[in-house]
């Protein structure tokens, strides 16, 4: 990394370059930094020191949310950014031989820290120069006078484990004067893992790694797979000569050629530069790079773990070179052409640049170890860093084993070819720690590093770290040997490799050794060269591959056997074929279901079937033995546990035909081969036929046999799920091309489980139409938060998120003796981080704390120590000393901030002291010190002192996030924000409403890659991006146009393997990502947001709620400050209106809306919930009109007025109801002129409506034709009058229509009744009887016109004109999951939750306990009273239903067709839900 700037105080031999690379996760990637440089003059008796400090600040950045700003400074960005200022001040021209200190200073404030760190030397030191590396710092007089200090800029790699990405800041310090401050710059890197931290220093002179290799080699070291001619030899092809032809081109132009270069020694490769033959048209396009240190077992490089092939050339002329990612240590490399010009042939020229490599090998056969032993009284240290590189083709083996005291070890094993870390205490088993790394049995070297930090431990193999912690034990575990390679008394474990570069806290422990080190000294056979066997496989890539080799000649009857090892991800494949002439047959050994499989088919039937092992597509190399001798047919799979099986065939098997490995030649080669199966994606290695090995270099050179689509020498296979791409969770499978997650039970979706299938907030369940229940919240959506259990309680005004704790109940204090203070620790259902967040996001958050009390004093005020306090806040939380209702602080209670205390001498009601019981209860509002973690109860242990306490669960409402909004009113206008940095999983969500037909949402660019979503038209969004492949879109096409004014969702979805898009709830597009390409998205540019960097199709309209991997952009906090953009969006009613149900209107608000219920004869927030109750014959609800009514209680500002003296020339009534009384009368609504109303079921269960509306005329009676109404079953009913015309519609049935004689006219409307009329006197005679019956069952969403009596007499019955008589209880009854004995409600319920909760218990819980034994007692009498009444009813039951039906059939013939209902005495026995019940 280039320093830069180099001011010209600092001379040319102290410039330096400062690289950084990150041990833990530092800083958050939008952190706005600022750096200090001082020196700090010498005051009285210390004129012989300099004293400079070096100072960084961090601060909260606007632009984005509190939620992700809470988060940007931790314990772990102080420490790293203290470590880091030491060493940039020890670089940056401030050497210093003694005296040497650094501090630390930081403040205190929210979001904001500042490190400095302080550097002292003495005087005469600094102008001799000296220290590290012997470094001078020169600087005027003048310039010491004035401050003034010039410094080398500074680059600094920051990782951040929210984003999972790392970003530079460079801080670009020029001349200035002390205590200036200067802004960072944010830009992108790609290494977001990095493994650990370290700062290398060296002078501008340094040698760096980028030396031609290859412009001296002779031609000799240069080989190829053939030559077109002499002067087309392998030896010209180097760069830029024209010895020759003017470089390399084969006999034969196919993608079999190669090129081979040997260097001569393991040397250090940075860079590739390639060239066409001179003077012809000659060039390649594309090729593959492998490296090896022996020229064999071949590894290719590939580009970000994926893209294996690298740009060529378009001329023949022009250098292509190309810089790798990442260095590598070879002595050969090899070159394979893909493709080439077209017109032309393949033609090279080439070179690699690089410098030496020097190292320390060792070789262990399994036999040998090294031994390291600290020397005794070695100081502890908390920090060990290890680190080596090793290669082996053993996939089990330890690699090394450190001991300490106590019998404590720590141990590196190498167990199926993975890494595993494992702990053991004492004698007890050894225990598994961490895993790490794949098919490190390759013979290829692999990096490890292990830093142990305390109880944290960093393992890294090759370019992937993980940080686990170990057992608390280990703290202060002081390392006594180290043991390498071999363990006493183990020899199947040990290891057989080589090691290289071993270094143990900077000691070179293979130097130590050669040294003859009495440290270290070696165990049995060690050799200090790396002495590899040569083991060569062969790679078959997929379709067209196979290998052909001749069969072996022989007796037909005589023994013959086939042998191979292979490794592989599939499950399914061809192994091999071939044929048995002799018989006529075919073989075919395969792999089905993960087992390997042998078939004998002749004739289109089989003649032999076998089958053994299992789980063989693990990618461990598995050998196959194939045996046929003496009658005698057997396979085995590795033989040691893998099983085996066995047939006495009636034929000989032999292989004198040739045998086809992994599939067959194309059907037009004419070959004998035959496959019904998949081909076999894998490799294969050490082949035998008769037991004799196979040389597979003669197959590639053509020698033997034949192959296609191979690769020979090398094992190309891949572990996609190492490291897994499956976030949060997901389970990761994988074929030989790719991998596939299993989000189940993860809660996240998509093809890597990234998008959080669960909203972020209760407020968004709201506006999903989601009614209060329990819910789970994802509150950073694709974060690494995982999601929690809430109850979300949706009301009218605000949506409440609720998070319980192990003990809401009022709990009684119970002292242990001897302890003075009770501690009572909370556990809450959501863990440390969900808690913060969803505090964090919320507008508002309270949580109820009280105490009640008996002499037991709380806070000792006014001047007091306090006897108890709470603690609060995030993480351990700080001690609070107020109580609930005051201010933070303040060491009060409610009482004492309103000044109503009963002692005014005291700020709390129990410091009173007195002997009646009394209370100190409130809420705590303050969102830095909620939840409530623990309380400290102290003056409890007095004889007279009784006390209980109360924590409710925490509550908060609002959505910050859900709101945010900018309105953007200009094409030209736009918002920008840092870079985007979504490298390999990246996912968009937003709302929309425009009016426009078109316009870009969002853009981030790079050099080449970009990512866009735009509204390509009216109907059509498009999500496009470029990763390197190309460009990419998927488009949705809406049926509706999506310019209406109206609220749209867009989620937008990429990674490594798709892309997806979705708007609203249309399917899900998807479009594949390219199995073998590009995939990190490299993003350089400010992010832009309802525009482009162009300034062209600007987007018009509103975005609300844009969140990219989680994190929300705080647009309105962008908009203020931006022209053209305003923050918040207005006009949710015309998306959110549907939600407002039955007559619910929506009304808008700052942030959202409400529904108003007031016209509406249901509740609930979506006016959704019926309002109903259960009516006796003795209740009854009067509503009367007057002059003017308003509905206070209701939300809405508009007031509903009928006067008493209005005319109504129509009506609208509804109701729904439930019932088994008949006749019964529903509703009855009287006049002042003696008209009326009424709703009834008559004797026939039919519904009548009568209108009596001349009081000179007889009443006018509509009778519906719908039966059986009396039946208990909910039944609802609307009846809608115009002048003369009525209609009746009941339940879902057809509507009834009926006109009137009458003039038409309803007048002077008195009251509304619902049940029994109180008042008969003004009563048509006709209906006087009925209506003193009263009604018995359900009445429910009762409404005339815009009132809604039953609704105001439950709900605002102290403010509403109406008068209650009798029982009412509000009930669900007309409800249809009520009508439905069997229809429940699903709820989720929170897990139980465990944890102390305190010295008391709940109050309920201890009478319960108490009583738990009468209880039984009497539960045993209550059941046996019971079976008795249910024999006794079931006969009273039948004498009086007997009784029942003669009685009805001796009413019904007294009826008369004038007044059609019973007399009282016989109504008293109709058959009605009450009179049932009470004989059962």
């Amino acid at each position: 990394m280039n320093a830069g700037y180099m001011p010209d105080s600092c001379s040319s031999k102290s410039a330096h370059h400062i690289h950084f690379i990150p041990l833990l996760s530092l800083l958050r990637p939008t952190s706005l930094l600022s750096v200090e440089f001082g020196e700090i003059s010498p005051g009285a008796g210390e004129e012989s020191f300099v004293r400079r400090s070096l100072s960084l600040s961090l601060q909260q950045p606007s632009g984005f949310s509190a939620a992700f700003r809470s988060s940007i400074v931790d314990e772990e960005t102080k420490q790293v950014a203290g470590i880091m200022l030491r060493v940039v001040l020890l670089l940056l021209c401030l050497p210093g031989t003694t005296g040497e200190e650094t501090t630390i200073s930081r403040e205190a404030q929210p979001h904001t820290f500042e490190v400095t760190a302080l550097h002292e030397m003495k005087k005469d030191e600094q102008e001799e120069g000296g220290g590290m590396s012997a470094l001078k710092c020169q600087q005027s007089a003048e310039e010491k006078q004035r401050g003034v200090f010039n410094s080398a800029a500074l680059s600094l790699n920051v990782a951040s484990a929210r984003m999972r990405s790392l970003h530079t800041l460079s801080l670009w310090g020029l001349q200035h004067s002390a205590l200036e401050s200067r802004p960072s710059h944010l830009s992108s890197s790609d290494d977001y893992n990095s493994p650990a931290f370290y700062a290398e220093s060296s002078p501008t002179t340094h040698k760096v790694c980028d030396s031609p290799l290859l412009a001296n080699l002779l031609p000799s070291s240069f080989r190829s797979s053939s030559q077109l001619s002499s002067s087309h030899a392998p030896g010209f092809a180097k760069l830029n000569r024209r010895d020759g032809a003017g470089g390399w081109s084969p006999l034969v132009s196919d993608r079999y050629q190669w090129l081979e270069v040997d260097l001569g020694e393991r040397t250090k490769i940075s860079a590739v530069a390639t060239q066409g033959r001179y003077g012809s048209s000659d060039w390649l396009t594309s090729y593959l790079l492998m490296f090896s240190d022996t020229g064999h077992n071949w590894k290719q490089y590939r580009q970000e773990d994926s893209t294996g092939s690298f740009p060529g050339n378009s001329n023949a002329d022009s250098v292509v070179q190309y810089k790798l990612q990442q260095p590598v240590v070879a002595r050969f490399l090899h070159l394979v052409p893909l493709a080439w010009n077209p017109s032309g042939r393949i033609g090279l020229r080439l070179e690699t640049y690089g410098c030496p490599y020097s190292s320390d090998v060792v070789s262990f056969d399994g036999s040998g170890g090294l031994t390291y032993r600290l020397s005794p009284g070695t100081r502890w240290t908390s920090r060990d860093v290890l680190t080596l590189k090793f290669k082996t083709l053993r996939n089990s083996g330890i690699l090394l084993q450190a001991q300490g005291q106590e019998g404590h070890r720590l141990s590196l094993e190498l167990e199926r070819g993975q890494l595993q870390l494992l702990v053991r205490q004492g004698r007890t088993e050894s225990r598994h720690v961490a895993s790490l790394g794949s098919l490190l049995d390759d013979q290829q070297w692999h990096y490890v590093a292990v830093e142990r930090r305390s109880i944290h431990l960093n393992l890294t193999v090759d370019k992937h770290t993980e940080r686990v912690r170990i057992p608390t034990e280990f703290s202060h575990w002081d390392i006594k040997q180290l043991s390498v390679g071999t363990l006493q008394g183990l020899t199947s474990r040990n290891f057989h490799g080589c090691l290289e570069n071993l270094l143990y806290n900077g000691l070179n422990l293979i130097e130590l050794v050669k040294q003859n080190d009495h440290k270290v000294t070696e165990v049995g056979n060690v050799t200090f060269s790396c002495a590899e066997p040569v083991s060569v496989a062969v790679t078959f890539l997929g379709l067209q591959s196979f290998l052909q080799l001749p069969g072996v000649m022989g007796p037909s009857t005589g023994p013959s056997s086939v042998g191979f090892q292979f490794r592989t991800w599939n499950k399914a494949g061809l192994l091999l074929t071939f044929n048995l002439p002799l018989e006529g047959g075919v073989v075919w050994l395969y792999l089905s279901d993960a087992r390997l499989r042998l078939q004998i088919h002749k004739g289109g039937r089989t003649l032999l079937e076998l089958s053994a092992g299992s789980a063989l597509n693990d990618g461990q190399w598995h050998s196959v033995e194939m045996d046929s001798r003496g009658g005698r047919l057997s396979i085995s799979v590795d033989t040691a546990e893998g099983g085996s099986a066995q047939a006495n065939p009636s034929f000989p098997v032999s292989i004198e035909s040739d045998l086809f490995f992994g599939g067959c030649p194309d059907e037009d080669g004419g070959q004998e081969c035959r496959n019904p199966f998949h081909v076999f994606q894998g490799c294969m290695r050490s082949l035998t036929l008769c037991k004799q090995d196979v040389d597979l270099i003669k197959v590639q050179h053509k020698q033997l046999g034949n192959y296609s689509n191979l690769q020979i020498d090398m094992c190309g296979i891949t572990d996609r799920c190492s490291p897994s791409r499956c976030e949060h969770g997901g389970r990761c499978s994988q074929s030989w091309t790719v991998f596939h997650c299993n989000c189940s039970d993860s809660g996240y979706s998509g093809a890597t489980c990234h998008s959080s299938v669960y909203e972020q907030s209760c407020e968004a369940y709201k506006h999903n139409g989601n009614t209060s229940g329990y819910f789970y919240i994802d509150v950073d959506g694709s974060g690494p938060i995982k999601p929690q259990l809430v109850y979300c309680n949706m009301t009218e005004q605000n949506t409440w998120m609720s998070i319980q704790h192990n003990n809401t109940e009022l709990t009684k204090v119970r002292p242990s003796p001897g302890v003075d203070q009770q501690t009572v620790q909370f556990g809450y259902s959501s863990g440390e981080e969900q808690l913060v967040a969803a505090i964090s996001q919320s507008e508002h958050c309270e949580q109820e704390l009280s105490y009640r009390c008996r002499k037991s004093r709380l806070l000792n005020t006014p001047e007091g120590s306090p006897f108890s306090w709470w603690v609060g806040g995030s993480g351990p939380g700080r001690v609070q000393t107020y109580w609930g209702g005051a201010d933070p602080g303040s060491q009060q209670c409610a009482c004492g901030q309103k000044g109503d205390c009963v002692d005014p001498h005291h700020y709390c009601n129990c410091d009173a002291n007195r002997m009646e019981w009394t209370e100190d209860s409130g809420l705590l509002t303050h969102k830095e010190s909620l939840p409530v973690r623990s309380l400290v109860l102290g003056d409890v242990q007095r004889l007279e002192s009784e006390a209980a306490y109360r924590v409710g669960p925490l509550r908060c409402h609002g959505d910050k996030n859900f709101w945010n909004a900018a309105f953007f009113h200009k094409e030209t206008s736009y918002l920008h924000f840092p870079t985007f940095h979504g490298e390999l999983s990246a996912d968009i969500s937003f709302l929309f409403k425009t009016t426009a037909s078109s316009g870009v949402f969002l853009e981030n660019l790079g050099i080449k890659d970009f990512i866009r979503i735009e509204l390509s038209s009216s109907t059509q969004v498009v999500f496009s991006f470029d990763v390197g492949n190309g460009p990419l879109e998927v488009r949705v096409e809406s049926n509706v146009p999506l310019n209406d004014n109206r609220w749209h969702r867009i989620r937008a979805e990429r990674n490594i393997k798709e892309a997806s898009l979705r708007v609203d709830e249309l399917p899900v597009f998807t479009q594949e990502a390219p199995a073998d390409g590009h995939f990190h998205l490299q993003l350089n540019s400010q992010l832009f947001i309802g525009g482009t960097a162009s300034r062209q199709k600007g987007f018009r309209g509103c975005i609300r709620s844009l969140q990219l991997n989680g994190i929300t952009l705080d647009l309105e906090e962008r908009a203020k400050i931006t022209p053209g953009v305003h923050p918040g969006c207005r006009g949710h009613c015309s998306s959110y209106s549907s939600l407002c149900q039955n007559q619910g209107r929506c009304v808008e608000k700052p942030s959202g809306f409400h529904c108003d219920c007031s016209l509406s004869a249901y509740a609930g927030v979506f006016c959704q919930a019926e309002v109903s109750a259960d009516f006796k014959s003795g209740t009854s609800i009067s509503y009367t009109f007057r002059e003017p009514y308003e509905l206070s209680r209701n939300s809405s500002a508009l007031s509903s007025s009928i006067y008493s003296d209005m005319t109504l020339r129509g009506e609208n009534v509804s109701l729904s109801f439930r019932t088994t009384q008949s006749p019964a009368l529903l509703l009855y609504i009287s006049s002042y002129h003696r008209e009326y109303l009424a709703l009834l079921i008559n004797k026939h269960d039919k519904l009548e409506v009568r209108y009596k509306l001349d009081s000179s005329r007889d009443v006018e009676v509509l009778r519906s034709s719908m039966r059986s109404l009396a039946n208990g079953q909910l039944h609802s009913v609307a009846v809608r009058r115009l002048g003369h015309t009525v209609s009746v519609q009941i339940d879902q049935n057809p509507t009834e229509d009926f006109n009137l004689t009458s003039d038409g006219e309803f007048n002077a409307i008195k009251s509304l009744v619902l049940g029994r009329v109180l008042d008969p006197d003004d009563l048509d005679p006709h209906l006087a009887r009925l209506a003193s019956l009263g009604f018995t069952g359900c009445l429910s969403v009762v409404l005339f016109n815009s009132i809604s009596p039953l609704k105001a007499a439950l709900l605002h019955p102290d403010t509403s004109p109406v008068v209650v008589t009798g029982p009412l209880v509000q009930s669900n009854c007309g409800s249809i999951a009520a009508a439905n004995p069997f229809s429940a409600e699903n709820t989720h319920r929170l897990s139980d939750q465990s944890g102390s909760v305190g010295s008391g218990q709940p109050l309920v819980n201890a009478i319960r306990t108490d009583s738990a034994l009468i209880g039984g007692i009497i539960a045993v009498v209550i059941f046996v009273i019971v079976t008795g009444l249910a024999i006794t009813a079931r006969f009273l039951y039948r004498r009086k239903d007997t009784y029942r039906n003669q009685e009805g059939k001796r009413a019904k013939q007294e009826d008369s067709p004038e007044f059609p209902f019973n007399n009282q005495a016989d109504a008293q026995n109709l058959p009605t839900e009450n009179s049932k019940e009470y004989f059962i």
